[in-house]
């Protein structure tokens, strides 16, 4: 049977963010309002049409005396504590008075575990008792969430209070915690019942098989982004004797466009993979689908520095001057090697700050010219565009789907190509030149196999 999770608690203490980040859901609704939810809801968590369990987002206690003086006063001994809770739902069923009690009762009595929540910023009270013992009465597995939605301030107290009724107490940031966490919970109820340890032990495996393979198409679709933006070339047809100088900053104009949607689309593509369908951006002081794209002075904090690109455009430069000193036996004692890395260094230089070149071609068969704008060609440009994707992802997965905030991306994401040796900075920039001679069957096998380890490195879970 596949295990079932009921969580309850005080109103507005943080319930259905504690189901939205375990059923990996964010359309369930969150408010700050007290008494928001007011029926239960069911929500599966399943991963290729396998459910690995069941949560229920119910409704907060609101007379929870009154609920636990109704049981006490109709029970005669302990054996008939829960055939007594049953009675309190079959007596009030449909009735405005303990219409809360009532729906969050119910799927306890059908076979859910409790999880029982709790606000670890405001002070414990007695008043919280009448809920921890009317669920004591249900005879189900239970465990304890603290969850410090402010702040931690009064967690110590909660622990050594909630300890009298649960045997299991953890702390559990509902809006923060990432995956990891979420895997140490699920952990956790497998010890609450025999029955569940294997079928959550399952589900746990499912989850990072799922993790890796989300991990995977990530650099597939990064890869993927690459190469398209660094081969898309931007053209228009002119009649013969046109003045190609007023068109040239349209057609670059319409080129950053491109440019701006594809890595749009990258992102959404990657948001919705991770089931954030429900995503906004916030991107202070970087304003990421705007001009800042294009904005080389900001380019230091996602691409390469200007020492790490003449190091690559002299060791580019150096192997295809060792190729031509093969060519001839050797007879230029490695001459070719020395100028090759002095040309493609300077060319570094020469061409730091132009993205892309303008192409004419005249005399076409219908007569006119094409005037063409790209593919890119510059060497920082590539870097940058996967640095962005990086920090966008690792931004991502160490967001939960309780966490409603925009997603912020206005901190720059270190140094991840100092993770790189020279030898893969190489074999990036190779792969980019393919994509540029729009030989993609070449560039894709190079870029994965160099993005996947980047992941890997910027993933929790790996280290």
């Amino acid at each position: 049977m596949t295990p079932t999770f009921a969580v309850v608690g005080h109103p507005n203490k943080g319930k259905s963010s504690i189901v939205a980040t375990l059923a990996q859901n964010d359309s369930i609704h969150i408010a700050m309002q007290p008494g928001t939810t007011r029926n239960s809801h069911h929500y599966p968590m399943s991963v290729d049409g396998q459910v690995l369990y069941h949560l229920v987002d119910t409704p907060g206690f609101q007379r929870a005396r009154k609920a636990l003086a109704w049981l006490q006063a109709h029970s005669r001994s302990a054996a008939d504590r829960r055939d007594t809770v049953q009675g309190f739902i079959t007596q009030h069923q449909g009735l405005s008075q303990f219409h809360d009690e009532c729906e969050l009762l119910r799927p306890i009595l059908q076979g859910a575990g409790i999880i029982y929540v709790v606000d670890g910023s405001v002070p414990y009270g007695p008043e919280y008792e009448a809920e921890m013992e009317i669920l004591r009465w249900t005879g189900q597995p239970s465990m304890a969430l603290i969850n410090p939605i402010a702040s931690d301030a009064h967690v110590q107290e909660w622990q050594t209070a909630l300890g009298q009724f649960f045997r299991t107490v953890r702390v559990f940031n509902a809006r923060t915690a990432e995956f990891d966490k979420h895997l140490s919970l699920l952990r956790c109820f497998g010890q609450l019942e025999e029955s569940w340890e294997a079928p959550l032990n399952e589900a746990i495996d499912y989850l990072l098989q799922q993790h890796r393979q989300r991990r995977e198409t990530t650099c597939q679709q990064i890869s993927r982004m690459l190469a398209d933006m660094l081969s898309h070339q931007q053209s228009i047809k002119l009649p013969d004797g046109v003045d190609t100088e007023p068109m040239k900053a349209l057609l670059e104009q319409q080129w950053q466009a491109f440019q701006r949607q594809r890595e749009q689309e990258c992102r959404t593509h990657i948001e919705k993979l991770y089931q954030h369908h429900h995503l906004q951006r916030h991107e202070s002081g970087l304003e990421w689908q705007q001009e800042d794209l294009f904005n080389t002075d900001q380019w230091y904090l996602w691409g390469l520095s200007k020492t790490e690109l003449l190091a690559i455009a002299t060791g580019a430069g150096a192997a295809t001057g060792a190729l031509a000193d093969l060519g001839v036996g050797g007879a230029s004692f490695m001459l070719g090697a020395l100028g090759g890395g002095v040309v493609g260094g300077v060319s570094a230089w020469l061409f730091s700050a132009e993205l892309a070149r303008f192409k004419i071609k005249g005399k076409l068969p219908l007569g006119g010219q094409q005037l063409t704008y790209g593919p890119s060609s510059h060497r920082n440009f590539p870097f940058v565009i996967l640095g962005r994707a990086l920090y966008h992802w690792q931004a991502l997965i160490r967001r939960n789907h309780a966490w409603r905030e925009p997603l912020s991306l206005d901190i720059a994401p270190g140094d991840w190509h100092e993770q790189l040796s020279t030898s893969q900075k190489l074999d990036l920039e190779k792969a980019f030149g393919y994509c540029r001679k729009q030989n993609i069957d070449k560039a894709m096998p190079l870029l994965e196999q160099h993005i996947l380890p980047l992941l890997q490195s910027l993933d929790l879970l790996e280290r």
